[in-house]
């Protein structure tokens, strides 16, 4: 009779492989240490760049001081050149009289230190009158000169070209009785040398003083 022992009885495992834990491990790579005097060269460096930088500043803003700066261009000659160019546009009456009032309006600003382009007319003719800068002879010349302009800017009045020829000349004259006038360079004082003194000669050839 067979028995079945055999089937009952599993079959024995073989004996599992026990891992190895102490093999040799494989080298690491070098780890890189920082240079303590790095930053130390770096901000040398920085320093050196920045003084360079800064003498070379330094020196160019002396060079630029040594040059001979451009004089400042008078008042009265700016106004004059816008008065000039005024008369390109004095067939649009409109646009003559508003060029030309304000350049007269800029000019006793720089020349007067009168805010002229600030104000309206009445506010800067009011103002004017409290002023000695101008003679009243120039004030009611002035005065009829704004009125004018104001005239054919805002009510859209056109004068014929002889009145506007007449109050682009107004205006020179205003800017020419008005202008600086520099004073003269002062000579330097000459000390007049005093005339050598000739004595008369003894017989015996020596001077008698």
């Amino acid at each position: 009779m067979a028995s079945n022992a055999g089937i009952l009885i599993p079959p024995s495992t073989p004996p599992r492989t026990v891992a190895v834990t102490n093999d040799i491990r494989p080298l690491k790579p070098p780890v890189a240490v920082p240079n303590p005097w790095f930053w130390v060269f770096l901000t040398v460096g920085i320093l050196l760049a920045l003084a360079v930088i800064g003498a070379i500043v330094a020196l160019w803003l002396r060079a630029r001081a040594r040059r001979p700066g451009v004089p400042p261009v008078p008042p009265h000659v700016r106004a004059r050149e816008k008065l000039d160019a005024a008369l390109l546009l004095i067939g649009d009456p409109r646009a003559f009289c508003i060029a030309v009032s304000d350049a007269v309006r800029a000019y006793l600003e720089e020349r007067f230190d009168l805010r002229a382009p600030e104000r309206t007319t009445e506010e800067f003719l009011r103002d004017l009158q409290k002023t000695s800068v101008l003679t009243s002879e120039q004030k009611l010349s002035l005065a009829n000169f704004l009125e004018q302009c104001d005239l054919v800017k805002f009510a859209r009045f056109e004068p014929p070209e002889t009145s506007l020829r007449e109050m682009h000349e107004s205006a020179l004259r205003l800017v020419h009785e008005t202008q600086y006038v520099a004073p003269p360079p002062e000579t330097p004082l000459v000390t007049p040398t005093p005339p050598a003194q000739n004595f008369p000669s003894s017989t015996d050839g020596t001077n008698v003083k």
